[in-house]
């Protein structure tokens, strides 16, 4: 039984490149749709594989209204025929029909069109942007808790993406499963307890060996890592952290932890263990090290050859700023 009250917006839009984010909204929209009929059905298809009249037909008005959901994927594609298909749509969409663009937000100027057109005719915006950056990674998983109905801490939002790695798809699981295995109380012993082994050899333990001098401690830490498959750019990313972490502390001076968790919008443990890593650190030595995390997050996203070969490189550079007058 069809209802009415739940009619889901005709037009949406889908922004970004990540892949989990997109396929979430989209799964949103379908859900929304079938409170509103059941039986609505899903036609999702490559813009760059559809002929302008395989569009408009897809687009019609169905003679017995049945709900429909269309996903029109890699808008950024489009060909000016398609686009004008579209744009034209977007004026005045048809009864039933529930249509979703969804655009990397870059492309052909035939595509931002049709994302112009869609905004501007009321459509529901979504944005699914690429998470590339720790920060960014530490955020997803803090909501991904919440979502499922837990709480947790900084440290261990930390030690998960640390234990699990950046692939959206495994944080989002392991965090759901955390707090249904924890009772809804993520803290860092629990996800240490549920990915022993593996947490303890991954990019930050190889970050904070590595800027405190410890070549032999980072080095094993990072061998370990590489046989488990911990992808290089999280190694590369947890180096860069802790170099500014580092950097940023020792710039501020040796005041309070708490005053300088304020000033810097750190929390205070992170200041805590910083302030004690950047002992032994001049400025020559960091600037020096700034430009080796750089150039190590560079070559494990494709200018090196060798990955591996680059963050072991990258340690040893790191040892080097270290003990730089």
């Amino acid at each position: 039984m069809n209802s009415p009250s739940v009619v889901p917006p005709p037009l949406q839009l889908v922004l970004g490149e990540e892949e989990l984010l997109i396929e979430r909204a989209i799964r949103g929209v379908l859900d929304t749709a079938r409170l509103a009929d059941p039986a609505a059905d899903l036609t999702r298809t490559r813009v760059a594989e559809l002929t302008a009249p395989e569009l408009a037909e897809m687009v019609s008005p169905s003679l017995f209204a049945e709900g429909r959901v269309i996903v029109l994927d890699a808008a950024h594609e489009a060909t000016q025929d398609i686009a004008a298909l579209v744009i034209n749509y977007a004026k005045a969409p048809a009864d039933g029909i529930v249509l979703v663009v969804v655009h990397n937000g870059a492309g052909r100027k035939a595509g931002k069109d049709v994302v112009a057109a869609m905004k501007k005719a009321g459509a529901v915006v979504t944005e699914c942007p690429k998470i590339t950056k720790a920060a960014e990674r530490e955020a997803f998983v803090r909501n991904e808790i919440r979502r499922a109905g837990g709480k947790t801490d900084p440290r261990a939002v930390a030690a998960l993406v640390d234990s699990v790695g950046s692939d959206l798809r495994e944080l989002a699981a392991a965090a759901a499963q955390l707090v249904a295995d924890a009772a809804g109380d993520v803290s860092e012993e629990a996800v240490r307890r549920y990915h022993r082994g593996r947490a303890d050899v991954t990019g930050f333990a190889v970050a904070e060996k590595a800027v405190t001098g410890d070549v032999a401690g980072a080095m094993e830490a990072l061998r370990w890592a590489m046989q488990l498959g911990v992808p290089h750019v999280l190694v590369a990313d947890a180096l860069a952290d802790a170099v500014r972490t580092v950097a940023r502390v020792a710039g501020a001076g040796r005041a309070d932890p708490f005053k300088l968790a304020g000033e810097l919008g750190m929390p205070a443990w992170k200041v805590k263990k910083a302030l004690a890593q950047s002992r032994g650190w001049k400025p020559a030595g960091l600037a020096d090290a700034m430009r080796a995390v750089a150039e190590v997050n560079a070559d494990v996203k494709g200018v090196a050859a060798d990955a591996d070969y680059a963050l072991e490189r990258a340690v040893l550079r790191l040892a080097e700023a270290q003990r730089r007058d």
